[in-house]
């Protein structure tokens, strides 16, 4: 069995720390540089890195601060917002990290998530998703439907087939952002996330709704979870990444421990 990973997400807006709920009310809290070198240096697995205005405000990511970051941290990097192009995907793997994270774009062009896989592995590769609970319909029978544009675009596309798509397009990872979740800190989407471990074989990783270390190991057992991703526990002080990863392994979760 793999081991389990714990990740941590930088919202980042207009270069500074950002935190939101349900990808509204979004607060500055830091600074994503020093809040990377952090994490690093206390044994966080895996770093994400969203620029979350870039797609709404049709920019560019701020290719800077990724450099800047990139610089801090020697554990895997992933790295989403405004990435539109494989000219753009190319850009933040030279500018440091190790995966692009492509979600809005993805959904208008899917034939991105193809030409990137083939420009640089399906391992480079995650197809990030927004998705929000929906009545179910005919055109939704998931009752889980893709939003872009950072929250605010409902795309009218079921999040099973979406997912189940992307993974034959070439996407090598998936993260399942809940926007029902975010910032609640009171647990993750369980059966969302499982339904979409269920759909797809490559790496799933939850995001959304961690606000204590239970969740996490609810959301990594039930939820079949090969990673879970938090922010705003860590962003608060409440644990620490060594408190974390010392209650998941004493219930039995592989994870890789902070030394």
């Amino acid at each position: 069995m793999l081991r389990k990973r714990l990740i941590s997400c930088l919202d980042v807006r207009d270069g500074k720390l950002a935190k939101s709920i349900k990808f509204v009310d979004t607060k500055d809290i830091g600074d994503p540089v020093t809040t990377a070198k952090k994490y690093y240096e206390e044994g966080l697995d895996e770093l994400v890195f969203y620029d979350i205005t870039a797609s709404s405000d049709k920019r560019d990511i701020m290719i800077d601060v990724v450099s800047r970051v990139a610089q801090q941290v020697f554990i895997p990097f992933s790295v989403g917002g405004g990435l539109r192009t494989v000219e753009d995907c190319s850009k933040v793997l030279l500018a440091g990290a190790e995966k692009v994270n492509v979600n809005t774009a993805a959904v208008k062009n899917p034939q991105l998530i193809t030409d990137a896989s083939k420009a640089f592995g399906a391992q480079c590769v995650v197809l990030s998703m927004d998705i929000r609970k929906v009545p179910v319909t005919n055109e939704i029978p998931s009752g889980y439907e893709i939003v872009i544009d950072g929250g605010r675009t409902p795309m009218g596309i079921d999040a099973i087939e979406w997912v189940k798509k992307g993974e034959d397009l070439g996407a090598g990872e998936v993260v399942v952002n809940s926007i029902d979740a975010d910032g609640t800190r009171e647990g993750y989407e369980i059966n969302l996330t499982r339904t979409i471990a269920d759909a797809v074989s490559v790496p799933v990783i939850a995001s959304g709704g961690g606000g204590k270390p239970e969740h996490l190991y609810d959301v990594l057992t039930e939820g079949k979870a090969d990673a879970a991703l938090v922010a705003s526990i860590l962003h608060y002080g409440e644990y620490t990444i060594k408190e974390v990863k010392e209650y998941l392994s004493g219930r039995g979760i592989k994870i890789r421990m902070c030394y």
